[in-house]
């Protein structure tokens, strides 16, 4: 067995947990010969992984895995049990998280050996053997393999917990298509990664560095996809929306399915095809309207689901005047009509700001077939404005509603399904470095999760590949090393813009659309991390300066990366089209003055000096996996519950906030009396006699920070971040009246998106009609400061 076989007894006898007269018990190894179990090997193997963990108890871990073997159990059988009896104490002590890891990183180390391999230019073989890896990685390991091989530091495996190290195993490490095991541990796989977006070794060990220092970690995608046969390592495609056509629509079908194949996430834009009732010239019958084939793409999302590596996922965004729009926000519901329901797509509206104002005033909302007003779909702002009202004028709206009528209708659907999502066609747009002289260039929509923010046509399907600081690891005697922040950012930006010359592009108008732009989303992760270990509320003004300065760091570092770039290999060829041409950076779009002025007037003079590599550069995605790799909280959203159940191929496990059992410790008041009304107040500390209130301060959850604060952060941040960022809203019991204050209060601050709302009794909406909502409508947006949502 790999622990038993590599380590030997190291302690007397008086540690021996045998039990006088117990029945010898004979283990099956992997070669299938028997063996005497040794217990006292057993627990030495344990203790072997247990350095610098005080709060762990071998002995325990040893006594209970005992207890569950029988006669002729397998070697592997007893790995696993070791890993998961470790596992199964994190809720009660964080430290267990790093003995599940560690052994979880031998019994990985030694399935790789069983392959033959016993280095990282080992495994490149292996992998390009099996026709998993490319040949132009298998020739430059070949050629460097001896320096790479150098560079590799075992020791940065122990930076993981086990949540973390079980992800990267269970779904990212490469397997052998037959045998199903893995044959690279992970620093190869981070090696591994590295080589597949360098040109010399010396680039491939600083990026390797970077990434198993877990300071930066690129999107799943690049993680997947690096090196391989099909090296397609963006994240995000953004779909123009279909011509009012059979022919386009099914073309668009196509281009989804061949791009989600390989790992993207879809956005899809639906706001040129013609509405329900709509006269059909050709046939001379009547349009059934988007939603049918909406239900069409449903299934086809559905089936092509990554090589069963994640399901398929697409958002489709409407603009707000299409008059198929209350079909549309029905999509998600699970009660009605199955043929016009969509489970498998996202839904998004797409909001122009008269639709906002007109909320405000209690105005009528007019509703208008495509077919009769094709041009609204490429308007923005004034423009846009202007041509909605002539056409209203003229008579050719379908219908009018209430515009409170059709809000509400948005905030039934965002309470009820957490879809419905609200993103603003005009700040999009407006504050888009990419929509600057030529009028030709319009933002359509945003991505799956709402943080891409890009321009897109028919002959143009927008691309961004990304990738996440981690904050948490900026953190250094009370505050946070932005020296360190500053280097790492020009670093993971050059690797970023790597991916954009060496992607595997599934369809040729995505490749055309992203070598004209050249776009990338570096992004953020780790935010709560961060102030958890500065010891501030997540609302406190000290995280609210700390988040925008961050922000602004990242993307000042970004842009003289970018110009840098530029001057070496040239701007990207529509950067005399960009806003940044004209010397417009985004905080001046957002009518925002930075810090340190100077700074910001010589890099601007050096931007029109040399242009800029990449047209976009900023965008904070969800993050959800990879920060699970990295053992950090997601983007930058506060915690959850101090209290939360992790997911894994062996089984379901409790964890709890580890800064916090940190800080009770420290208080010396972490007991099981604490651990348990934790666990009855599902993860809430606020009603915890004997907890101080500034440590309840700072470890509240997202239930119990204000959502004000979370906008305020965000619109802060948004200066200094020329694409958008996943913002989920939480309402522990939403109601027509909270979200549309909160929603309102989001559009005012300037966001060009927001993302899931999240709540815990989204059912309770469904006690309330629309009619009988429309007046909470009104209250709240009359006198949002009594709104709960935003206190």
């Amino acid at each position: 067995m790999s622990l038993l076989t590599n380590h030997s007894p190291s302690f007397d006898s008086d540690s021996s947990i045998n039990k006088p007269g117990e029945a010898e018990i004979y283990l099956t190894k992997r070669d299938g010969q028997k063996e005497l179990l040794d217990i006292e090997r057993l627990l030495a193997a344990i203790q072997a992984h247990c350095y610098g963990l005080d709060h762990v108890d071998a002995k325990m871990i040893a006594e209970k895995v005992s207890r569950g073997l029988y006669n002729g159990v397998s070697t592997v059988e007893i790995d696993n049990l070791l890993i998961q009896s470790s596992a199964m104490f994190i809720a009660d002590e964080p430290q267990y998280s790093k003995l599940a890891a560690r052994l979880l990183n031998t019994l990985v180390r030694d399935e790789v050996k069983k392959h033959g391999i016993n280095s990282f230019s080992d495994s490149i073989a292996y992998g390009h053997q099996v026709g998993i890896l490319s040949d132009s990685v298998l020739s430059f390991v070949e050629q460097h393999g001896d320096v790479l091989n150098q560079a590799i530091q075992s020791s940065q495996s122990d930076l993981f917990e086990y949540f973390g190290l079980r992800t990267v195993y269970d779904r990212y490490l490469l397997k052998d298509p037959e045998k199903r095991t893995v044959f690279e541990t992970p620093q190869y796989f981070f090696m591994r990664v590295a080589c597949g977006l360098s040109k010399q070794p010396e680039e491939a060990i600083e990026f390797y560095q970077l990434i198993s220092s877990f300071e930066y970690m690129p999107s799943t995608p690049t993680l997947f996809n690096s090196a391989t046969q099909r090296s397609q390592m963006s994240s995000c495609y953004l779909l123009d929306s279909p011509e009012d056509s059979l022919e386009s629509i099914y073309d668009k079908y196509k281009d989804v399915a061949l791009l989600s194949k390989f790992a993207g996430g879809i956005g899809l834009a639906y706001h040129r095809v013609r509405s329900q009732g709509s006269l059909i010239r050709g046939t001379n019958g009547r349009s059934n309207g988007i939603i049918p084939f909406l239900k069409t793409l449903d299934s086809s999302v559905s089936a092509v689901n990554q090589g069963g590596k994640r399901k398929g996922a697409a958002c489709i965004y409407l603009e707000s005047w299409h008059a198929d729009i209350l079909d549309f926000l029905q999509l998600r519901e699970n009660t009605g009509d199955e043929s016009r329901r969509t489970h498998n797509l996202n839904i998004a509206n797409w909001i122009p700001d008269l639709f906002m104002k007109r909320v405000e005033n209690d105005e009528l909302w007019s509703l208008f077939d495509p077919s009769i007003v094709p041009h609204f779909t490429d308007l923005y702002g004034d423009e846009f404005d202007q041509a909605y009202r002539e056409a209203e004028n003229q008579g050719l709206a379908k219908k009018q509603i209430k515009a409170r009528e059709l809000y509400a209708s948005m905030m039934k659907c965002l309470a009820q399904t957490g879809n419905g999502w609200m993103t603003f066609k005009d700040s999009s747009n407006l504050k888009c470095n990419q929509v600057g002289s030529n009028k030709d260039n319009v933002v359509h929509l945003s991505n799956l999760c709402t943080e891409i923010i890009e321009v897109t046509s028919n002959k143009e399907t927008a691309v961004c590949n990304l990738g996440s600081i981690n904050l948490s690891r900026y953190v250094e005697n009370g505050d946070i090393n932005y020296k360190q922040l500053a280097e790492n950012v020009r670093l993971a930006l050059k690797y970023l813009d790597r991916v954009i010359d060496i992607n595997f592009y599934p369809i040729h108008q995505a490749e055309d659309s992203n070598n004209r732009w050249r776009p990338v989303g570096l992004g953020l992760m780790g935010l709560q991390d961060a102030f958890f270990k500065l010891d501030i509320p997540f609302d406190s003004p000290r995280a609210r300066e700390v988040s925008r300065k961050v922000q602004e760091e990242i993307y000042y570092n970004a842009l003289k990366a970018s110009c840098e770039l530029a001057a070496e290999l040239g701007p990207h060829s529509s950067f005399a089209e960009t806003r940044a041409a004209k010397g417009d950076l985004q905080f001046d779009l957002w009518g925002v003055s930075p810090s340190q002025p100077e700074r910001w007037e010589s890099l601007r003079s050096e931007i029109k000096k040399h242009g800029l590599r990449n047209s976009l550069m900023i965008a904070i995605a969800p993050t959800a996996t990879i920060a699970s790799i990295c053992g950090s909280y997601e983007c930058i959203e506060p915690q959850l519950s101090n209290l939360f159940k992790r997911e894994t191929l062996s089984g379901e496990f409790l964890q709890v906030n580890t800064y916090l059992v940190a800080k009770l410790k420290e208080l010396g008041i972490w007991n099981e009396s604490v651990k348990q009304q934790i666990k009855l107040a599902e993860g809430s500390i606020q009603g915890i006699e004997g907890i101080p209130q500034e440590v309840k301060d700072v470890f509240r959850t997202a239930w119990e920070v204000p959502m004000r604060s979370l906008i305020d952060m965000a619109a802060d941040r948004g200066a200094f971040i020329d694409q958008s960022q996943s913002l989920n809203l939480f309402i522990e019991s939403p109601t027509i009246g909270k979200l549309s204050s909160m929603y309102n209060y989001t559009w005012k601050k300037g966001l060009k998106t927001s993302y899931y709302l999240r709540s815990r009794a989204a059912t309770k909406i469904n006690k309330t009609t629309i009619a009988s909502s429309a007046s909470a409508v009104a209250c709240s947006l009359e006198n949002p400061e009594t709104c709960e949502a935003c206190q």
